[in-house]
């Protein structure tokens, strides 16, 4: 099984019932500051840390007295609105003692559809991680619409893992793991240590049910960890409820862990390589020299653009002599690529009017 502490960027998934009472509808604030003390821990081991937090519309709910029913699309839209300026201020007051500093990264599962959008998400949260702030993501449910009614943080925590490359993926739960049947219907039902392999039947365990101010049942788990293992990402599902969850799962508390396929840098590559290209650029021989010694491809070394193709597409990347060399996502469209081409990075502002990204392709979005 895979170790905590051994993380080197890991991406924490926390449900609104750990977040907020669901009687009195608000915050625990004691379980908010236990768990600011797992983050320093972990920052402390070398750690990079990505929080998914849910709670915004349970917190909203409560402050605008609206009913713990199910709510109308516009009624959680309001409640969303209120309650992501409480939960964000919440996590900057719990971790700032710790001298860490918050950010609050609003998404949806669609940004990760869109490979521009994508390559945008991917970029501010691996600054951040850079600049050792700890993100707090959440789903934008102030102007999602399907997202509320049908979405849930479990699958939006593994894309933002995959997005980061995170190579652990802890999802605090109602449950301290996944069972092969539910286990308060069944006391009998036994619970999984390691799963190295999602199989028809282990989906056939997986239950609809979850708490009352959750969405995500175990087949919203086993998607999570479906995407996250294919990325390279070991996932856990484990009990939040206890103060310091991340301590205990590390001393051994009940969890399931789902092992992860390889590791996110080779898979992330892999999923690269099977795009089809959308444009081409040809290179001169110090860029492909600098590519194969592990560097990002710099506008400098283009010597020729093929396509039409947009920033966030693939494109082929290709010698002098024309062979394909590798592929990449091209930070730039083709019209742009094509005017920077041959240039320094310090004279893009200049070209275009505005500040762009210094490499053309960088070296993590890139299959060689």
């Amino acid at each position: 099984m895979a170790s905590v502490a051994a993380a080197r960027r890991i991406v924490i998934k926390i449900g609104s019932a750990l977040l907020v009472d669901r009687v009195s509808g608000a915050l625990r604030a004691d379980w908010l500051q236990a768990l600011a003390e797992d983050i320093k821990w972990l920052k402390g081991l070398g750690a990079d840390v990505v929080l998914v937090s849910s709670g915004s519309i349970a917190l909203g709910r409560g402050v605008l007295g609206l009913p713990a029913s199910t709510l109308a699309l516009e009624q959680s839209q309001a409640a969303a609105a209120v309650g992501q300026i409480r939960l964000a201020r919440a996590y900057e007051e719990a971790l700032a003692p710790h001298d860490i500093k918050t950010a609050q990264v609003l998404v949806t599962l669609e940004d990760s559809a869109d490979r521009r959008r994508y390559l945008n998400s991917r970029a501010t949260l691996s600054q951040l991680l850079s600049l050792g702030v700890v993100p707090i993501v959440n789903e934008n449910d102030t102007v999602a619409t399907d997202e509320i009614r049908f979405g849930d943080n479990d699958r939006l925590a593994a894309q933002i893992a995959v997005t980061v490359g995170a190579d652990q993926l802890i999802l605090l739960s109602d449950v301290d793991g996944f069972y092969a049947a539910n286990p308060t219907e069944d006391p009998t039902a036994q619970r999984f240590d390691v799963i190295d392999r999602i199989t028809p039947e282990i989906e056939q365990m997986a239950g609809d049910a979850g708490s009352g101010l959750s969405k995500g049942g175990m087949k919203t788990k086993l998607m999570a960890a479906r995407t996250a293992t294919a990325a390279g990402c070991a996932m856990a599902i484990t009990e939040g409820s206890v103060l310091r969850p991340l301590k205990a799962l590390h001393d051994g508390a009940a969890a399931t862990w789902f092992t992860a396929q390889s590791d996110p840098q080779a898979a992330r590559k892999r999923w690269i390589a099977a795009m089809k290209p959308r444009g081409s650029v040809a290179l001169d021989a110090g860029a492909v020299d600098a590519l194969r010694r592990g560097k990002s491809l710099l506008p400098a070394g283009v010597t020729g653009v093929t396509g039409p193709f947009e920033r966030g597409d693939s494109i082929a990347i290709t010698d002098a002599q024309g062979h394909r060399i590798g592929t990449g996502l091209c930070r730039y469209t083709a019209d742009e690529t094509d005017r920077i081409k041959g240039h320094q990075s310090a004279e893009i502002e200049a070209i275009l009017g505005y500040p762009g990204r210094a490499a053309l392709i960088h070296r993590d979005d890139m299959a060689l």
